[in-house]
């Protein structure tokens, strides 16, 4: 296993960018008539089931590694805290799927007020865990981005990529100072 801090932030970094991806995925809640599809949700939940078998094995392979990094621990303590925001994830979808089991079986009682205010109340639990599942996704997403610029900063990755690069791109040039600003006790008129 190549466990150098690039290719750990990278393994990080590819992981957080799968979770911006089923985030993107989460379907949108509409309005109650219009409620997410059920083969959708179901799908997303076995794919965060696998994501959260992913974490694992991203886990275990740098727990029984013999030569360990300094910064192996951190990578660890990354992997295994997104761990908790993915279940919370699926458990969110769980609760849309069931929702939306009884917005199925009561579809031909809909007319009644004690059912109508019954598939009210399933598309507001809808949209809440939709909200927290897309919560819990962007949490695991932004904590994997800042675990690996931790483990490599971005400044590693750029001059690795230029020590590569067949023509060495320029240093980047630093930044000029802002203009002088007008002193706020200054009123500037235009003509």
């Amino acid at each position: 296993m190549n466990n150098t801090p690039l290719a750990d932030a990278r393994a990080l970094r590819a992981t957080a960018s799968a979770f911006d991806a089923q985030r993107d995925k989460l379907p949108v809640p509409g309005p109650p008539r219009r409620a997410p599809d059920s083969v959708v949700v179901a799908r997303q939940i076995s794919e965060l089931g696998e994501m959260m078998t992913d974490l694992g094995h991203e886990v275990l392979f740098r727990a029984v590694s013999q030569d360990r990094d300094a910064h192996t621990a951190r990578v660890i303590a990354s992997f295994a805290a997104a761990v908790g925001p993915v279940g919370e994830a699926a458990s969110a979808l769980g609760s849309v799927a069931n929702q939306l089991s009884l917005l199925d079986q009561t579809e031909h009682l809909r007319d009644r007020p004690d059912v109508r205010e019954a598939r009210e109340v399933a598309a507001l639990v809808i949209g809440n865990a939709l909200g927290m599942a897309d919560r819990a996704l962007r949490d695991a997403a932004d904590a994997l981005h800042a675990a690996s610029a931790t483990v490599a900063p971005p400044s590693m990755w750029f001059q690795a990529a230029r020590s590569r690069s067949t023509t060495a791109a320029p240093s980047p040039t630093p930044a000029l100072p802002p203009a002088a600003a007008t002193p706020p006790d200054r009123i500037t008129r235009s003509r």
